[in-house]
């Protein structure tokens, strides 16, 4: 058996929210940061992201291929037999190839690399299989937070592409953002969070993704998005705010929120403490919903920060990352 299907359609982000924490850099004090000028965006894309290796999402029962060689659930298959693994058709044709015959995968499990020597077994029809689901690949909706005019680089979500199985990051290789639409919303509940749910067209690229990091995904348009002037970044402080929100079709609207509180240590996209204020948009979805992780928060005329994860038990409150630590991940990550 090898996975569920190439894409799975989902609302990317906006999940459960964990603890709460504060900004602060080593020695206790608050960094200062340059200000950048960003255009905020707003706009849900589609996101499609194609995995570098393939990753081990589920082991099946009893006494199998995998289980026996020492595979586990979060593993990265990047080679098989001494060929790189780049899909799971492609993978299943390296397995045919070998057939019965033990055959080495490079494993990367957690940043180590680990092989195991594992022995396919054939099913009723024939097919050798080692008893594990892989998936490859992931597509969803989600938020563009900004771009930037002078490079024309973009950030988006404001957490990064997580397996929807594993709950890990999804090990990247590549992919794009695609046009998307707001179709539909189920709004958010207590103990059940909400979701945009759209279209996109999966041929119809608008540029690449270079990045999947725990404080965004991140790559460059093709063309400049069809939003408004840049701003200034600065640092978010309690107290009113707005964020920009697609949740219905093609616009894009600003709806009042309240900052709770700012974090005083990194939080992996847990910075600040959101309250949405805004009977619209309360009216609409319920408060914060998935799909909408990424939407760019303003305050007193800078963008500060991005939307990420909504509180289960109170879908009118959720967390933001703050627009520093997206802006270090995205250039982190573009000097690899």
């Amino acid at each position: 058996m090898y996975g569920l299907s190439r894409f799975a359609k989902r609302a990317l982000g906006a999940g459960a929210a964990l603890a709460l924490a504060f900004l602060l850099c080593a020695g206790g004090r608050v960094k200062a940061v340059e200000p950048r000028m960003l255009v905020p965006v707003g706009h849900t894309v589609g996101i499609k992201l194609f995995s570098r290796g393939v990753v081990v999402v589920k082991l099946t029962e009893g006494g199998t291929p995998a289980r026996e060689c020492g595979l586990r659930t979060g593993d990265v298959i990047v080679k098989c037999g001494g060929d790189a693994v780049t899909s799971t058709e492609q993978f299943q044709s390296l397995l045919q190839k070998n057939g019965g015959d033990a055959s080495d995968l490079q494993i990367d499990r957690a940043g180590s690399s680990v092989t195991l020597s594992v022995e396919p077994s054939q099913n009723d029809q024939g097919v050798y299989c080692i008893g594990a689901w892989v998936r490859d690949s992931m597509a969803g909706i989600g938020t563009m937070t900004w771009y930037d005019p002078a490079t024309g680089v973009f950030g988006a979500l404001g957490h990064g592409v997580t397996d929807t199985d594993t709950a890990l990051l999804m090990p990247f290789s590549n992919g794009s953002v695609l046009p998307s639409a707001v179709k539909a919303v189920k709004r958010g509940e207590v103990g059940s969070a909400g979701e945009l749910r759209g279209d996109f067209d999966l041929t119809g690229d608008l540029g690449p993704l270079y990045a999947n990091t725990g404080c965004g995904i991140f790559g460059r348009l093709d063309q400049a998005p069809q939003a408004g002037a840049a701003i200034p970044t600065g640092m978010a402080l309690p107290g009113p705010a707005t964020i920009l929100a697609n949740v219905q079709g093609d616009e894009v609207r600003e709806y009042d929120i309240e900052i709770l509180k700012v974090a005083s240590a990194p939080a992996d996209g847990r910075d600040l403490v959101l309250s949405v204020k805004d009977p619209a948009l309360l009216e609409k979805t319920g408060g914060i919903v998935q799909g909408m992780s990424g939407s760019p928060i303003l305050q007193n005329g800078q963008i500060v920060g991005a939307v990420t994860h909504v509180l289960l038990n109170d879908p009118t409150k959720g967390y933001g990352i703050l627009i520093d630590h997206m802006l270090e991940a995205a250039g982190t990550e573009q000097s690899l």
